[in-house]
């Protein structure tokens, strides 16, 4: 099996560069995973959104949207609980 290519937006980005280290830590090691796994266990599907999927990482959310086709996936937030879905 192929892997996905995962790419980072600008915004996951600089949302990624304020995050506590030990958080960081975890953030980094989910989104490796997604190369190999892109629906990991636990992933939930975005009511509302057709590829939009997000993974928890403890109160922290990474949102992504797959593009099978492509192998691609694109992070597109990492974001606290309380914030990611505004």
């Amino acid at each position: 099996m192929t892997e996905y290519q995962v790419l980072v937006a600008d915004s996951a980005a600089k949302e990624y560069r304020t995050l506590p280290v030990k958080v960081k830590t975890r953030v980094e090691a989910a989104v490796d995973g997604l190369m190999a796994d892109p629906r990991p266990r636990g992933v939930k599907k975005l009511a509302g959104h057709q590829r939009m999927y997000r993974i928890r990482v403890g109160y922290y959310r990474v949102v992504y949207e797959i593009d099978d086709q492509q192998r691609l996936v694109r992070v597109t937030r990492i974001r606290h609980r309380r914030d990611v879905y505004r």
